[in-house]
C-alpha cells in the first residue's frame, strides 16, 4: 500500500511516499528556519505564504526521489491540524487537489499521532505502550493499548517544553530556534545554578515550564544587577538538567505505574541529546523507542505512517470537505 503523506502544520513544507507503513520511499522537506530567523520565530503569515511557494515543487521531488506516478498512490494522507490555521491550509488544499485529480481516497490525520507514528518507521511499535509527546507545542503523556488508541494521562499547563528551551535560549543570547542551542552549550557545562524542578514529586504525570523559565530570566537579570557574568553553558546545563529529570522520571514512574515495559519519545524535542543520554542512563529494563533526528522534526513520512495505521484500524475516509483545524483534539470524545 502506497501512501502520499503531506506536512504543512508549522514552518516546513512536506510530501512523503511511504510503503507499507514502513518503507520511506521520499520523505522530501522544505524547511523555512532560515527564513524566520531573523525573525526570533515563526511568523504565521510568512509561513503559509512559502508553503504556497514551495508545495508543487516538493510534490514533484517527492515523486521524482520515489520513482512512482500518482496514479500508483493507494491514499493520501494529510495533516488537518493543530497548526498554524493559514500553512496547515495550503497542505489541506493541496492534498484535496490531488486526491480529486486523481480520484485517489484521502484520510486526515492529526498532527500529534504523525509524531507517535514516526517510531514506527524504524521500530515496532509494541503495546501496551507509553509515549512521552514533547515539541514545540505540546508536553504530553500518553498511554497506548492499541493502534490509535489514546489516553492522555498528563500535560503541560502552561508552556510547552519546546517553547520554553525557545525562551530560555533568547534570555542567553542564543539564536532561534533555541533548543538545539541549549542543548549543545549544556554538553559543555555543568548545573552549578540548581534551578527547581517543578512538579516533579507531586503525585501528578502533569508538567509545568514557566515557573523554571521564570527562574532563569530571574537568575539572569539578578547576576546582571550584581555585575556577575552568567555562565551561559553552565546555565544551559542547569535548565537542560531540570526539564530532563522532570520528563524521565515522570514517564518511567507512569510506566512503572501502569506495569508498561514500553516507552517511545516522540516530536522535536526527541532530538534532544540530553533527553536521550538520560533516558538510556535511568531507563533500564525498559524498552525505549526514539526516531532518528531526521523523523523527529517535522516532517510527511510521519503523516503517511500514521495515515496507514489509521486507515488499518479504522478505514474511515475523509471527504473534499474536510478542513484544516488550528486546534484539534487528540483524543475524540
Amino acid at each position: 500500500m502506497l501512501v502520499l503523506g503531506i506536512e504543512s502544520s508549522c514552518d516546513e513544507t512536506s510530501v512523503a511516499i511511504v510503503r507499507d507503513g514502513k518503507e520511506v520511499l521520499a520523505n522530501v522537506i522544505n524547511s523555512q528556519i532560515k527564513i524566520h530567523e531573523k525573525f526570533g520565530g515563526v511568523v504565521p503569515e510568512v509561513a503559509s505564504r512559502h508553503h504556497v511557494y514551495q508545495i508543487s515543487m516538493v510534490f514533484e521531488e517527492a515523486f521524482k526521489v520515489a520513482n512512482v506516478k500518482p496514479m500508483d498512490i493507494d491514499l493520501v494522507a494529510v495533516t488537518e491540524g493543530p497548526g498554524l490555521i493559514g500553512s496547515l491550509l495550503v497542505g489541506v488544499n493541496a492534498a484535496k487537489t490531488f486526491s480529486l485529480m486523481y480520484n485517489k481516497p484521502i484520510i486526515g490525520v492529526h498532527h500529534l499521532a504523525g509524531h507517535i507514528y514516526a517510531n514506527a518507521i524504524e521500530h515496532e511499535m509494541k503495546f501496551p505502550l507509553v509515549a512521552l509527546l514533547v515539541s514545540g507545542g505540546n508536553t504530553e503523556l500518553i498511554v497506548m493499548k492499541e493502534h490509535f488508541n489514546f489516553e492522555i494521562v498528563g500535560q503541560t499547563l502552561d508552556d510547552a517544553v519546546g517553547e520554553a528551551y525557545d525562551k530560555v535560549a533568547r534570555v542567553v543570547g542564543l539564536p532561534y530556534p533555541g533548543g538545539p542551542h541549549v542543548d549543545r552549550l549544556a554538553h559543555l557545562g555543568n548545573d552549578t545554578y540548581h534551578l527547581p524542578r517543578v512538579y516533579l514529586d507531586d503525585g501528578s504525570y502533569n508538567f509545568s515550564f514557566s515557573g523554571l523559565k521564570s527562574a532563569v530570566i530571574n537568575l539572569a537579570h539578578n547576576l546582571k544587577q550584581r555585575n556577575e557574568e552568567v555562565n551561559v553553558n553552565d546555565l544551559c546545563c542547569s535548565f537542560q538538567d531540570s526539564v530532563t529529570e522532570v520528563l524521565v522520571r515522570k514517564t518511567i514512574s507512569l510506566a512503572k505505574q501502569r506495569n508498561i515495559n514500553n516507552i517511545i519519545v516522540a516530536g522535536g524535542v526527541s532530538a534532544n541529546k540530553g533527553l536521550k543520554e538520560r533516558f538510556i542512563k535511568e531507563g533500564d529494563g525498559f524498552n525505549i523507542s526514539i526516531p532518528s533526528i531526521k523523523y523527529c522534526t517535522d516532517n510527511a513520512a510521519m503523516i503517511a505512517v500514521a495515515g496507514y495505521y489509521q486507515y488499518k484500524t479504522n478505514p474511515t475516509l475523509s471527504d473534499l470537505s474536510m478542513n484544516a483545524s488550528a486546534s484539534l483534539d487528540l483524543v475524540s470524545e
